[in-house]
């Protein structure tokens, strides 16, 4: 009875693992699959979702892994994100004649480990699910064998990937030695024991490094070396992928962690995430004036937007963890609109990924154009667009936070003045300056993806917000006490 009531409460999971394995075989035997093979992992991932939506709540597997209002959330952002990059991958490479179906099994497979990572209960199944969805991404990223670049990004990836690794093993087993167990609400407990008693001074080296471990998965600085490599040279479709949902589920797990293993040391961990904040923040703003390559660019973009959703994770309390989910989900959908239009242009037979290339655009793709203008402003956190909201929410939590997350705040404000200068001048380009050359028709399904994405920007979202916020706030809710 027990066994069947946690495959229930797994239902999302066992649906991404039943599909990851099916699709293997159907791949290994056909040999040449098509739209109907893309359809089918599409389905599964809708159907997670689905089952993630709908399904009653609870801890599976001893408190493995648990099914709650944020798990739900996170999942259904996720999926759907993850079925996105599937479309946008599978034209990419059938375009460029080297689709190949393990692709879409190694996204359904990080789908899975996102899923496993968002509903973590455990230090075992957090580890779990980080491992899974990060050796799908290794893969991901050298999915391009012939390509030299393709490949050193997914060797820079795969060996900073295993040093983070060390990293999370050690502080989990220090945290682990200290608490004597694995699960949050146990671990919890001793941490509050441990300070009344003066002795969680071990606890909270784990912490830390466990801080740093999960740092380098969201690629919060000082821990971001590998992202603009890898981001360069990985496909550029993947890289849309690698932006959006992976730190979408890392930043989730991380929430989960520090506020319910870790509630009674929110002191102490505020500390270090302010500081790894606004690290990132100015990282991100400084390192990307020098930037060339839009690839890389839009890699110390992503570097200082998780340092305003730290900000946000940083203020704690219900409205600080919503805010922090509400930034996430509209930075999702934004950056994968940006690598869609990226995937979609061509100019003189090569990809377009310097500022050079996008000269003239306007006149030659307006609607990309217009689309890029919608994404770069929403990054900027320009007024109306949706990532305007997204800082709103995480700077609204931290003037109410109290007086530390009050000055971060601030700080992040004066780093998004400087990293104004990118996007602006990405704009400026794209506008004024002559165009070098024609660029090729866009594919189809790229475009579509891009417009979608821009009308979320602007003026979607305006009605999205009236339904994501209450619905974010009761996922904030369901494990912030």
């Amino acid at each position: 009875m027990h066994l069947a009531h946690d495959f229930m409460l797994a239902l999302p999971e066992a649906i991404l693992a039943g599909a990851a394995l099916v699709l293997l075989l159907w791949g290994a035997f056909v040999k040449k699959t098509g739209p109907v093979f893309i359809l089918a992992a599409v389905l599964a991932l809708a159907a997670a979702a689905v089952a993630a939506a709908t399904g009653q709540g609870g801890s599976a597997f001893n408190g493995a892994l648990i099914a709650d209002d944020w798990a739900g959330f996170c999942k259904v952002a996720i999926f759907a994100a993850s079925a996105v990059a599937i479309v946008l991958c599978d034209r990419w490479f059938t375009q460029k004649g080297t689709a190949r179906f393990e692709l879409t099994v190694l996204i359904v497979l990080a789908a899975l480990g996102m899923g496993i990572m968002v509903s973590a209960g455990d230090l075992i199944s957090l580890y779990v699910g980080i491992e899974l969805h990060s050796l799908a991404l290794y893969i991901l990223a050298a999915f391009q064998r012939d390509d030299a670049k393709s490949s050193e990004a997914g060797l820079k990836y795969f060996v900073l990937g295993a040093l983070s690794s060390g990293l999370l093993l050690y502080g989990a087993s220090l945290v682990y030695g200290f608490a004597g167990s694995t699960r949050f609400v146990d671990i919890a407990a001793a941490a509050q024991s441990a300070q009344v008693g003066g002795g969680h001074v071990g606890m909270i080296f784990g912490l830390v490094f466990l801080i740093c471990g999960i740092g380098f998965k969201v690629s919060a600085a000082p821990f971001h070396m590998w992202t603009p490599d890898v981001y360069e040279g990985a496909p550029t479709p993947i890289v849309g992928f690698f932006a959006g949902a992976p730190k979408l589920a890392a930043m989730a797990l991380f929430a989960r962690l520090l506020t319910e293993a870790f509630s009674g040391s929110t002191d102490q961990w505020r500390q270090v995430v302010l500081i790894v904040a606004l690290l990132s923040v100015f990282v991100g703003a400084f390192a990307g004036l020098a930037q060339s390559n839009l690839k890389r660019l839009w890699a110390y973009s992503s570097i200082a937007n998780i340092g305003y959703a730290l900000i946000g994770l940083a203020a704690g309390g219900p409205a600080g963890v919503q805010s922090m989910l509400i930034f996430m989900v509209l930075y999702t959908i934004d950056v994968t609109g940006f690598f869609a239009c990226l995937t979609a242009l061509r100019r003189d037979g090569r990809a377009m990924e310097s500022f050079d290339d996008f000269a003239g655009l306007m006149n030659e793709r307006p609607g990309l154009a217009l689309a890029i203008t919608a994404f770069s402003l929403s990054a900027l956190g320009m007024p109306p667009f949706s990532g305007f909201f997204g800082k709103f929410y995480v700077f609204k939590a931290a003037l109410a936070a109290g007086p530390l997350t009050t000055w971060a705040a601030i700080a992040a404000l004066v780093g998004s003045v400087v990293a104004a200068f990118y996007y602006l001048r990405l704009i400026k380009v794209m506008w004024l300056d002559p165009a070098p050359g024609a660029t090729e028709a866009p594919p189809g399904g790229a475009v579509a993806i891009a417009y979608a994405a821009a009308l979320f920007a602007i003026p979607m979202v305006w009605v999205a917000l009236t339904w994501m916020d209450p619905i974010s706030l009761h996922a904030a809710i369901a494990f912030v006490r």
